[in-house]
C-alpha cells in the first residue's frame, strides 16, 4: 500500500515539477557546480523520516520498538539484494538517481550479477583524482558523500548531531582514545544509497589500532541525526586509528546504517603497523545509506573554507572521493610510524 502511494506521489509533484529529479532532501552545495540544491530523497522516506525522528514519537516511543522493527526490516532488505532476482533494480535505480554509469567500471548495468554487486561498484581510476597526491600534509574527501565539518565536538553537536549520548569516547567505546579527541575537530560524512559505498584514506600514515563494534542499522539522514535518538553511537561502527607525523592520531570510523549489510575494513589495514597513503581503500559498505566520522586532535587541522561556512549555516557540501578536505596545522615530535621503523631496523 505505501509502495503504491510513493509511486503515485513522486510522479504527480515529478511530472507536475514541483520537486524536480526527486530533491526533497536536506541541502547541499554542489561542490563541482556552486549551486544549492536538495538532496535526491523518495518522498515516502522523507515523510516516515518526519513521522519517526520528531520530539512526539521519541517521547512516545521509548523503548524505540517502531525504529527497532525497521531495523529488522532493513537487515531483511539487505539480505535480498545478494539475490540474483536484485539485477532487475539496477537499471531503475540508476535512471530516478541518474547515475553517471562512465564513472566506474564495468560501466555496463548487465554485468552487475546482483544489486549488491552494483552497490558496491568500483571507480575508473581517473575519475576520483586525488588532491596534492604526494603531500602528506594536504587531507582529502575519504568518500562520495555530503559532508560537514567542525572545529570541535561541542561545535558539531550544538549544530549537527544532536544525539543526547554523542562523544567521540561513546562512539569507539574507549574512555582513553576518545579522550584524544573530545576537543578536536570532527568531519561528518553520510553516504546516500545512490552513492559510491567504498571508503578511503583521508592522510598519510600508520595503522595503530582497529576495533569493531556491533549495533543497530538506524537512518543517519540529518532529520535522524538532529534528532535526540542516539543514532552514531547506537549503530553498528568499525574503526581505524591511524597515526601521521603531520596531523598526530587521526580516528576513522565507519558506521553502518539502514540496509547495510556489511561494514566492512580489509583484513590488511586492521593489522597495527600497516601503512597506508592517503586515497587508498580502507573498506567498504554493502547495501545502503551509512556514514563516516573522521576525528582529528585538537588544532591540528584547518578545514577548508567552503566547508567551514556552510557546516555553520547547516549546509552540507555535495564532494567526490579525492577532492581536499583540510591542510595540517603542526607537526608531532615524534610518530608511531617512526617508532615502528626503528623497531623494524
Amino acid at each position: 500500500m505505501f509502495g503504491w502511494i510513493h509511486t503515485v506521489l513522486n510522479w504527480i509533484l515529478f511530472n507536475l515539477k514541483l520537486i524536480p529529479n526527486h530533491q526533497v532532501g536536506w541541502k547541499s552545495l554542489n561542490r563541482k557546480t556552486g549551486q544549492l540544491e536538495r538532496e535526491q530523497e523518495p518522498l515516502m522516506k522523507k515523510l516516515k523520516l518526519i513521522a519517526l525522528f520528531n520530539p512526539l514519537t521519541e517521547w512516545i516511543d521509548a523503548t524505540h520498538a517502531m525504529r527497532l522493527y525497521l531495523h529488522r526490516r532493513n537487515v531483511q532488505k539487505g539480505q535480498e539484494e545478494g539475490t540474483p532476482a536484485s539485477h532487475n533494480q539496477i537499471k531503475g535505480f540508476i535512471d530516478y538517481y541518474h547515475i553517471n554509469m562512465k564513472d566506474f567500471e564495468p560501466s555496463d548495468p548487465e554485468k552487475y550479477r546482483t544489486f549488491e554487486d552494483f552497490f558496491i561498484r568500483r571507480h575508473k581510476p581517473s575519475s576520483r583524482p586525488i588532491y596534492e597526491k604526494d603531500d602528506p600534509s594536504k587531507a582529502i574527501v575519504c568518500a562520495d558523500s555530503r559532508v560537514v565539518t567542525y572545529d570541535s565536538v561541542p561545535q558539531a553537536k550544538k549544530l549537527w548531531i544532536k544525539g543526547s549520548d554523542f562523544s567521540i569516547t561513546n562512539l569507539v567505546m574507549d574512555v582513553n582514545l576518545g579522550a584524544k579527541f573530545d576537543d578536536g575537530a570532527v568531519a561528518s560524512f553520510r553516504l546516500s544509497p545512490q552513492d559510491y559505498h567504498r571508503y578511503h584514506s583521508p592522510v598519510t600514515g600508520t595503522i595503530k589500532e582497529f576495533r569493531s563494534l556491533p549495533g543497530n542499522y538506524y537512518q543517519v539522514d540529518p532529520i535522524a541525526l538532529r534528532s535526540r535518538v542516539n543514532i552514531l553511537t547506537s549503530n553498528a561502527r568499525d574503526y581505524v586509528l591511524i597515526d601521521t607525523q603531520e596531523f598526530g592520531e587521526v580516528l576513522f570510523v565507519a558506521i553502518g546504517a539502514t540496509n547495510v549489510g556489511t561494514v566492512y575494513i580489509h583484513e590488511k589495514y586492521r593489522k597495527p603497523g600497516t601503512q597506508i597513503s592517503k586515497g587508498d581503500e580502507l573498506g567498504m559498505f554493502q547495501f545502503g545509506g551509512s556514514s563516516i566520522i573522521v576525528a582529528f586532535e585538537k588544532d591540528r587541522i584547518r578545514f577548508d573554507d567552503d566547508l567551514r561556512e556552510c557546516s555553520a549555516a547547516c549546509i552540507q557540501v555535495s564532494v567526490e572521493m579525492g577532492m581536499s578536505l583540510g591542510r595540517a596545522t603542526g607537526t608531532s615530535s615524534a610518530s608511531y610510524a617512526a617508532v615502528v621503523k626503528g623497531d623494524a631496523a
